[in-house]
């Protein structure tokens, strides 16, 4: 094990800020495992220790749990073999589908090894080791700094902690998160897999089965789990994908329980969580709910319309937008969701902020250091909100385009490629720039010129509209054009355009800036004339975090001082437990939700038409009722999927639920949409996350696919 012990005392002394005791009160929380030990597990249904789940010293339950690119996933054979969502693999199995033999619609089992498909863009993370490095990022900064400066210089810093972490540990790979803002850093170092493959994947119609309709929504009836695997050289360590590479062995993998779980029953969760913004103020809140919010719901809807429009008579289409259309929808849907629970909460008001105020200004010192925090982040916030709709049409113009996309990028990582190494954004620094590359490249897989064109156009007329519009003179033909004259101009951009084509962007990578400016491609001329404003925008932001970090770092001192706690640091996507119970819930008056669905309810709900459609062989075995072992003993039927009150957020998709013995019983994959507020509040009454019950993976991929040598590998007896 590379941990140490020394790491693992400073890291719980400075991550949690120790001001006082820890509150456990709740189930709430999304605690660094290095608390585990201070969280009376097993008071609470744990029946192992929980040093089994976490020990610095020893292999432990951690040592199985794994990050599958933005998901988590758990190694459940000795042989590299990972279980984690069907929609976390979604874009695997996109890649390899087309329309003669398309994976997504039949789903996918490998025979053996030999044919496993590999992921490309597809990285597997394991965490090895942890140190605190807030004095060594801190260093960095002065009170002279501006805010940019200062944000510029704790980035610099940290980028120079990773790469000096990689040079002296070849093979890792360093990442340092800030656990507090502007207070507290952390450097974790990864096992870095880079040949991950695809395994088994049941049909769309049984992993998104009830598709968005479904999504974020209890009862759920979705088998959303796939079996990924990774792969390694032969020596051990980290390579690309070659055909003589060998699964990686992973120091510990999770038992498989596969009597599943039952109501009541404890559980809990390890894995990635994203993002949470649980420490921020109702400044920030308040500009979630009247700006950002409502902006991503509007332009993401009208996004999926043209989508779904351009692919619903041509298959080949649909896969090209399918795993952008899906990733959309499903935020799309969840930022709903955090209107309505922003709203039904009602905690922006903030009354807490009150109380705080009185606090300081109960003691001069106080209010010396910290009367104008509240009201300095505020005033952050409130010059977002006033230019919110036009940057952040701005900013969606390039995720919106494709084309525009691959553009950027391109052009983008010849200015950076310019400057020093640690001068650049991360994503061209020469240790992450081959990742940036295959990005690009699938993305290229997945441009459908038509729906360019309409989505240019569209963002282009939303831009045209807005008053800072006219400042900007990248688009002044666009501006003041007819509708004739800017269709001549789309019709121009689009018939001579070469920026998909693989050999042309490798060609134009090589390039400096001066180069690219005589390359006659018209999306890269649009570039350079936005490149400006882009640029202006990326400082912006970062003066913008420089500020807010200096603040909030204030604001949890002070809060700590005030409440005399411990807060758990917000999610990150750094490795985090979680624990509560598989419980329903009642969502509103006289209406109670129960934790476990069936087989049946699958049945039930299949109409034959999308997206409840069930292949013909799961409801042939339902008719025999053909369950193997894995009927619920008290349901008769086919487990599906259950309810737990664990903390979670995005990241968590994939994680395992492991009982109280630490054994697998579920896959994690969503919140019921009440807990979509989870990102800014946890309350026990609605908080539920979904997961997939191991009984109903075992019995798809066994009983109805016919893949028991999976079962046979993960030591499930038949």
């Amino acid at each position: 094990m590379i941990r140490s012990t020394i790491s693992y005392l400073i890291v719980v002394s400075l991550i949690l800020a120790c001001c006082g005791p820890l509150d456990c009160s709740a189930d709430e929380g999304m605690y660094p495992v290095s608390e585990i030990a201070a969280l009376e597990l097993m008071s609470r249904g744990l029946e192992i220790s929980p040093a089994e789940i976490f020990d610095p010293d020893n292999v432990c339950l951690i040592d199985g749990i794994c990050r599958v690119n933005g998901c988590t996933g758990s190694f459940v054979s000795a042989e590299g073999l990972i279980i984690t969502n069907h929609h976390c693999a979604y874009r695997a199995i996109q890649t390899a589908s087309t329309p003669e033999n398309d994976l997504l619609k039949n789903g996918f089992s490998a025979a053996d090894r030999a044919a496993e498909i590999p992921a490309p863009g597809y990285v597997v993370r394991i965490t090895e080791s942890y140190r605190d490095v807030s004095d060594q990022v801190l260093s960095a900064v002065s009170d002279e700094m501006t805010y940019s400066e200062r944000a510029k210089a704790i980035e610099k810093r940290q980028k120079e902690i990773e790469k000096a972490a990689e040079e002296a540990n070849p093979g890792i790979r360093a990442e340092v998160a800030e656990m507090f803002a502007g207070k507290t850093y952390v450097l974790f170092e990864y096992t870095f897999i880079r040949d991950v493959r695809l395994v088994f994947a049941p049909p769309s119609s049984v992993g998104n089965f009830g598709g968005d309709v479904d999504n974020w929504e209890w009862p759920r009836h979705t088998g959303d789990f796939t079996f990924m695997r990774a792969y390694v050289a032969a020596d051990g360590s980290s390579a690309e994908y070659a055909a003589d590479n060998v699964p990686f062995q992973p120091k510990k993998f999770i038992q498989v329980a596969p009597e599943g779980v039952a109501e009541n029953d404890f559980v809990f969760l390890l894995g990635y969580p994203g993002r949470t913004a649980r420490h921020k103020t109702s400044a920030f809140l308040n500009y979630e709910e009247q700006m950002r919010l409502p902006f991503i719901v509007d332009l993401y809807q009208w996004q999926m319309e043209l989508m779904e429009l351009a692919g619903q008579d041509d298959r080949a289409v649909a896969l090209k937008h399918t795993s952008r259309l899906r990733s959309l929808a499903n935020t799309e849907k969840r930022s709903r969701g955090q209107l309505k629970g922003l709203r039904r909460a009602q905690i922006v008001a903030g009354p807490e902020e009150s109380q705080l105020q009185s606090f300081i200004e109960a003691d001069p010192q106080r209010v010396a250091k910290y009367g104008a925090v509240l009201q300095d982040i505020e005033g952050v916030y409130e010059e977002m909100a006033r230019q919110a709709e036009y940057e952040l049409t701005f900013k969606n113009l390039f995720a919106a385009c494709r084309s525009l996309s691959i553009a950027m990028t391109i052009y983008d990582a010849a200015v950076e490629r310019q400057k020093d190494d640690l001068e650049r954004e991360s994503q061209y620094m020469d240790r992450n720039m081959d990742r940036t590359v295959q990005r690009m490249k699938l993305t290229q897989r997945d441009v459908h010129p038509e729906t360019d064109r309409q989505t240019i156009a569209g963002m282009l007329d939303r831009l045209s509209t807005l008053k800072q519009f006219a400042s900007q003179p990248f688009l002044q033909r666009w501006r003041d054009a007819d509708l004739a004259e800017r269709e001549s101009f789309l019709n121009e951009i689009f018939s001579s355009s070469k920026i998909v084509d693989q050999q042309f962007a490798d060609e134009c990578l090589a390039m400096t800036p001066d180069e690219l400016n005589d390359v006659d491609e018209p999306f890269l001329q649009l570039v350079m004339g936005m490149y400006p404003e882009f640029v202006r925008l990326r400082e912006l932001d970062k003066e913008r975090e420089g500020r807010l970090d200096q603040l909030y770092g204030l604001l949890i001192e002070v809060k700590q001082d005030w409440l005399r706690t411990r807060f758990v640091p917000d999610a990150n996507s750094t490795l985090r437990m979680t624990f509560g119970r598989v419980e329903g819930y009642s969502p509103e008056d006289a209406v109670f939700k129960f934790p476990i669905t069936t087989l049946r309810g699958v049945i039930e709900k299949t109409t034959g038409e999308e997206p409840f459609v069930t292949p013909d062989r799961i409801r042939e075995l339902y008719a025999q009722r053909d369950f193997g072992r894995f009927a619920h003993p008290d349901l008769d039927q086919v487990p599906v999927a259950i309810l737990y009150s664990t903390d979670t957020t995005g990241g968590n998709s994939g994680s395992p639920i492991l009982n109280s013995k630490g054994q697998l019983v579920g896959v994690n994959f969503d919140r019921a949409f009440e807990a979509t507020i989870n990102d800014f509040a946890w309350n026990h009454d609605y908080s539920r996350s979904i997961g997939v019950d191991i009984r109903y993976a075992l019995w798809i991929t066994g009983k109805v696919y016919g893949a028991d040598h999976l079962l046979d590998e993960m030591g499930v007896a038949r």
